[in-house]
């Protein structure tokens, strides 16, 4: 299997013999579980229990007969049977987790309270989580959370595909999203082309997404994160956020994240400033 293909079947949640067993169905459209396995090198010894386990999740069905014959189900119907199978997992997860909510609330909650009696109030201006997916999860939980703003702070926004089904979102419910990206001259092209790469995101942003502004600042900006819903009063607000150190590789580095309302606000007049005062619209060569 390609790199890709490996990568779409392990979002599905299928082992490697279940992956070359399922993409080979799809290829033959029908055949039986001997003539699978010499297909694809599986030990004739696992073939039938991957293609029972691929039966259960839905994704083949079994024709009897002598010998019996396995056929994959229609892609589509691959894909949506995958989230159908996340979906009942979750729900069953989450029934269970309500089967002991209130144990667990009765033995651990008052342990909490008195703990939390002995500390002495501080409000932490911080917490940090690894930059990559812990990062990104983050920044969606945001997106999902925001009610009325969030400002993009950002080189190229190389992440968005992580993040888009949240960014769609928080769009749908009538959140306003503008982006400041890095204007492409002060972007590296080692080891990845990032000023290529803004462009593409920018261009896809600007024809699925028309609403949302973007400016490219003509200074260098001392963080990248996003900021959402911050008020006058310091009461409200989140943002996530990194300092810029070009020399430390994004895997050794932390994001930090804040809901201290006054800080936020900070972060936000910042945003603000460099938007009206040090941005463009338009890419060098679009004049």
């Amino acid at each position: 299997m390609s790199g890709e293909d490996t990568g779409w079947f392990d979002t599905l949640g299928l082992t490697e013999y279940e992956a070359t067993a399922l993409q080979e169905l799809l290829t033959l459209g029908r055949t039986t579980a001997p003539n699978l396995a010499e297909a694809t090198d599986i030990p004739k010894a696992r073939i039938y229990g991957v293609l029972e386990s691929l039966s259960d999740r839905g994704f083949i069905k079994i024709i009897p007969g002598r010998p019996k014959e396995y056929q994959p189900k229609p892609p589509e119907e691959v894909l949506d049977r995958a989230v159908e199978n996340h979906r009942q997992d979750y729900e069953q997860f989450a029934a269970t987790v309500d089967d002991f909510r209130e144990d667990f609330l009765a033995e651990f909650r008052p342990r909490y309270e008195q703990a939390s009696e002995d500390i002495t109030p501080t409000e932490e201006l911080f917490h940090v989580v690894d930059v990559g997916e812990p990062s990104e999860r983050e920044t969606r939980q945001l997106y999902h959370e925001a009610d009325e703003r969030v400002c993009v702070v950002t080189k190229s926004f190389e992440y968005f595909d992580s993040v888009e089904p949240a960014f769609a979102d928080a769009l749908d419910r009538g959140v306003e999203i503008s982006i400041l990206m890095l204007v492409p001259e002060f972007l590296s092209t080692e080891p990845r082309d990032e000023p290529a790469i803004q462009r593409g995101i920018v261009e896809r942003i600007r024809t699925d997404y028309p609403s949302v502004e973007i400016r490219f600042s003509t200074g260098k900006l001392p963080f990248r994160g996003n900021v959402a819903d911050p008020s006058l009063d310091y009461e409200t607000g989140a943002a996530i956020l990194l300092v810029e150190e070009e020399d430390v590789p994004n895997h050794m580095r932390q994001a930090a994240i804040t809901d201290n309302g006054a800080f936020v606000a900070g972060l936000m007049r910042y945003f603000d400033l460099i938007w009206e005062h040090e941005t463009r619209e338009a890419y060098p060569d679009q004049g």
